[in-house]
């Protein structure tokens, strides 16, 4: 049996249009339980009224990327977005990459005739109605120099606004970060602080149900036992629901079923190994094994014929 690379084995066996858990943030799947609707309503409210930094802080997997490509795709149209994907550069990089989205040269140009080039187009910008928002993603990861930069960028203003409005999400190390001695400055301009929660264990399943409800599939696909396990393996992250759902979805397709059940899950939960790492056959192993046997069956069968 083949099968195209990009999509996955069981979709048509569950009668899915695509796949539903996939890691990589499609802004199609964003749940708005959770309070994350409430949050992301919030945010957009604060990046058009606002005038300090904007943090945004959650635990590892619990969906802050989404949040900030949903924050971006759902703005106002006068706003223009400058998204820093790579947390890991110096104060020099960072110019030049806000000043390459500004539609600036940034080749061969030096750091203050940079700043100046970036202050004259936030000027223009602002004359046309629009306004500047520099996204940081994984900004717990920033040197602080960079940091430090970050700081000197939100200073440039005309007489009544601000030019520049800066978000900066990351995981909770980004407060113990902030809370340094040496980045005071910073933090004394930092005016909104926004946090990501955790699923709670009673909307896992209304997670799942969107989810696979988006991809074209039945929400009831996950047996309630299936549910409850996942609730208690998954912590309350995003993340591991959606690598528990893919890994239960696969084992319940091998076994031919019509629904993930709880064996499917705990076979999921024991393949993900999120407390510690067991090298021995998981579900891609019984995959492999389920393709062997089917190829085999095609071949012996053609042999006979």
């Amino acid at each position: 049996m083949r099968t195209p690379v990009d999509r996955p084995v069981y979709l048509e066996h569950f009668g899915l249009e695509r796949q539903p858990f996939q890691l990589t943030p499609n802004t199609d799947f964003f749940f708005q339980g959770s309070s994350r609707g409430d949050l992301l309503a919030a945010l957009g409210y604060a990046i058009c009224h606002g005038d300090g930094i904007i943090t945004v802080t959650g635990e590892v997997g619990t969906g802050k990327t989404m949040l900030a490509r949903m924050l971006i795709e759902t703005a106002p149209h006068d706003l223009k977005f400058v998204y820093i994907a790579n947390p890991s550069i110096n104060r020099d990089e960072i110019l030049a990459v806000i000043g390459e989205e500004l539609g600036l040269k940034v080749a061969v140009v030096r750091v203050t005739t940079l700043l100046r080039r970036i202050q004259k187009r936030l000027v223009q910008l602002h004359a046309q109605g629009r306004r500047v928002v520099v996204i940081v993603d994984e900004a717990h990861a920033m040197p602080a120099g960079t940091l430090e930069e970050i700081r000197l960028l939100s200073n440039l203003e005309t007489n009544t606004h601000k030019l520049l409005q800066m978000v900066l999400f990351g995981q909770q190390e980004l407060n113990e970060l902030l809370s340094g001695e040496s980045l005071r400055p910073l933090r004394e301009r930092v005016t909104q602080r926004f946090e990501v929660p955790r699923l709670g264990a009673g909307e896992i399943g209304a997670y799942l149900a969107f989810r696979l409800e988006r991809a074209g599939g039945d929400r009831e696909l996950f047996e309630p036992r299936a549910v409850a396990l996942m609730a208690r393996a998954a912590d309350g992250l995003a993340r591991r629901v959606n690598i528990l759902a893919e890994k239960g979805l696969l084992a319940a397709f091998v076994d031919g079923t019509s629904r993930v059940q709880a064996e499917h899950l705990r076979a999921a939960v024991d393949d993900a190994a999120f407390r510690a790492l067991r090298p021995r056959p998981g579900i891609l192993a019984r995959l492999a094994r389920l393709f062997r046997f089917r190829s085999g069956s095609a071949v012996a069968t053609a042999r006979t014929a």
